[in-house]
């Protein structure tokens, strides 16, 4: 008997070892977000500071400008040293490539998520190692990390449904959605965002169509939304390349009725605004990059040692022919 006890007890013990390895038991694995002191690696004016920023793909243009805007806005601060990574939409090269930005022991690490539940974890361990974490643009699950800084894609998507609303289609009519990657938050906000906007009216949205955020994404998914609904009458993408794409497939089936309206509106000669000021989109929603926004929160956490907001909303802005020009040349000033 007593020999079966020792038994059981070994057995119960090991049951218990296995459940706390599972567990966890330290701030990295026990799926817990510890709190952080976020100013933990400020050295002053006098340190250098490796920062390690992961971008979520450069397909997208606005991606590139993002990446654009932090090197700009960083080369004017000379104890920041920023390295690059593109995971080109795939989320376990993100994944590598934080783990990587990990073990260099970056200062502070910035990115923008492919899509969020993937990428929680990892920026949570990078978080829970004590390192900042300044996320850009798309969010991740749970609070994870110091500091977000986006515009408010739920109040973008409204801008534009009020818009339809008000301006494009006063009497209703029906049109298709090409939305953003299904898995990344933008997407849903924006369609959420939209919904509202377009609520009260006559507007009815007949199908939706996911374009990846990319422009030749966006035009195929558009031709088949013209074949399986040749009477729609707009179209709200939800950046500005997928918008153009779509312009493109309806030039192709020779539809030149047809109304588009994006977001994001970059301020270069590619971008969403001057396709507005060209004419071949209706309107589009000023969605800034928050490159320079990062940049300026890394100086705040690593140089002037004082904390940064948890969350950092970036303004938008409706952009239709009678301001383009002007939003133009006011983005593009020095």
């Amino acid at each position: 008997m007593r020999k079966t006890m020792r038994s059981l007890l070994a057995v119960t013990c090991a049951a218990a070892a296995l459940a706390a390895a599972g567990c966890g038991t330290t701030s990295e694995n026990s799926g817990q977000v510890q709190q952080q002191d976020p100013t933990k690696n400020c050295k002053g004016p006098d340190g250098k500071y490796t920062i390690g920023m992961s971008q979520a793909n450069l397909a997208e243009p606005y991606r590139v400008r993002m990446d654009e805007d932090i090197r700009t806005a960083a080369s004017k601060v000379p104890q920041f040293d920023v390295q690059f990574s593109d995971a080109a939409k795939d989320n376990s090269k993100q994944i590598s490539d934080v783990e990587n930005f990990i073990t260099k022991q970056v200062d502070l690490l910035m990115i923008s998520p492919n899509e969020a539940a993937p990428l929680t974890d990892v920026v949570k361990k990078a978080y829970n190692k004590g390192i900042p974490v300044v996320v850009l643009d798309r969010k991740v699950d749970g609070d994870g990390y110091t500091t977000y800084i986006g515009a408010d894609n739920v109040q973008i998507g409204r801008q534009a449904g009020e818009y339809f609303k008000n301006t494009l289609l006063p009497q209703g009519g029906k049109i298709v959605q090409i939305k953003g990657l299904s898995g990344s938050t933008p997407a849903k906000e924006r369609e959420d965002g939209f919904k509202e906007g377009i609520a009260g009216s006559n507007i009815e949205i007949v199908a939706t169509a996911d374009g990846e955020w990319e422009r030749s994404v966006g035009q195929q998914k558009m031709d088949a939304l013209l074949k399986a609904h040749p009477d729609v009458q707009a179209v709200y993408a939800q950046n500005d390349p997928m918008a153009e794409g779509a312009y493109l497939a309806a030039q192709a089936a020779g539809r030149n009725d047809l109304k588009f309206v994006g977001i994001d509106g970059l301020p270069i000669p590619s971008g969403g605004i001057k396709a507005v000021e060209e004419g071949r989109l209706q309107a589009t929603n000023l969605y800034p990059t928050g490159g320079a926004e990062a940049v300026e929160a890394a100086r705040a956490l690593l140089i002037d040692c004082r904390p940064v907001p948890k969350t950092q909303t970036l303004q938008t802005e409706l952009v239709t022919k009678d301001n383009a020009a002007e939003v133009y040349a006011r983005l593009n000033q020095s």
